[in-house]
């Protein structure tokens, strides 16, 4: 198994001079320019960044890193204030903002666009990355290819994306692991048919190829759920309908972090022409998961 680097997210709803309650991991916009970030003594950060021509200043506080998957409370989620403090201070408090971050001494970061050392040594960052690509290559809309910007607080140790390459029938690539944080495996309790997690908890793996039958770079192939009580899931690049099989050079797959922690990435290089003995060491990591959806063949 390959252990992975990281990132973060957030959903909610752009509106000026309104503090808000958004859900567990947080995005904070899209498409952004001149992106910066400061931490002040409170536990506050401020994010400032230029979009259609704007600038915006956005204060966020109120939450540090992630609570184990249940279904009696929510997860944890930051407050956003979209008019730089007007709703929780003052108009225009990010004029006075007292910035206290130090340089970031962390772990390396994926998708990696600023972060800092808060005055209480706790890590705040900024990443970027398409999530919401199309699957199967297919040409993304101006909306579908919009590079979205994630903030991320927390203490301690990251989550853990750990991926094995493997092979199924022999013919085709396959990947297969577990997503955990703090030892824990992360995963959700509800979602749509298609896989859309329906609460703070449930993740997807968002599975890119590189140099495949879709083109060359990097092609979005799938998303999947991380499976319910497990956080474990399994992924076979076979033909999809219409859609050939996305075989490529070598795979990537980006895990939103669980709360408020950072967003998670991991890349390897494709198995290449099928080998028994590696097969095999495969075949037992895959048993060790103990999930009844990822069989070995």
């Amino acid at each position: 198994m390959v252990r992975g680097t990281a990132v973060f997210a957030a959903t909610v709803a752009v509106a000026a001079m309104l503090v808000q309650s958004a859900g567990a991991s947080q995005l904070l916009d899209r498409n952004t320019r001149d992106v910066s970030l400061a931490v002040d003594a409170r536990g506050e950060a401020l994010v400032t960044y230029r979009v259609d021509g704007r600038v915006r200043h956005v204060l966020a506080w109120g939450a540090v890193n992630a609570i184990a998957p249940t279904q009696d409370r929510p997860q944890v989620r930051f407050r956003l204030d979209y008019a730089g403090g007007w709703g929780k201070y003052r108009r225009d408090y990010w004029k006075t903002f007292r910035n206290g971050c130090r340089p970031y001494d962390g772990p390396a970061l994926a998708w990696f666009v600023a972060a800092c050392k808060a005055p209480d040594g706790s890590y705040w960052a900024l990443q970027s990355w398409q999530r919401d690509l199309p699957d199967y290559g297919v040409t993304p809309t101006a909306t579908q290819a919009a590079w979205e910007l994630r903030l991320s607080h927390w203490r301690g140790s990251l989550p853990v994306l750990q991926i094995g390459v493997d092979w199924a029938y022999r013919r085709f690539d396959k990947l297969f692991g577990t997503f955990t944080y703090l030892g824990r495996p992360v995963f959700g309790f509800h979602s749509t048919s298609s896989g859309s997690p329906l609460d703070s908890f449930g993740r997807n793996v968002y599975v890119d190829t590189f140099d495949s039958v879709y083109g060359t770079g990097w092609r979005r192939d799938n998303s999947f759920l991380t499976h319910s009580g497990r956080g474990s899931f399994c992924y076979g690049f076979y033909p999809h309908g219409s859609h050939p099989a996305g075989k490529g050079l070598k795979y990537r797959a980006t895990v939103e972090g669980p709360g408020v922690t950072p967003d998670v990435m991991w890349q390897g290089a494709a198995p290449g022409a099928f080998n028994r003995s590696a097969h095999a060491e495969a075949r037992r990591e895959l048993e060790a998961l103990d999930d009844p959806q990822c069989r070995p063949n």
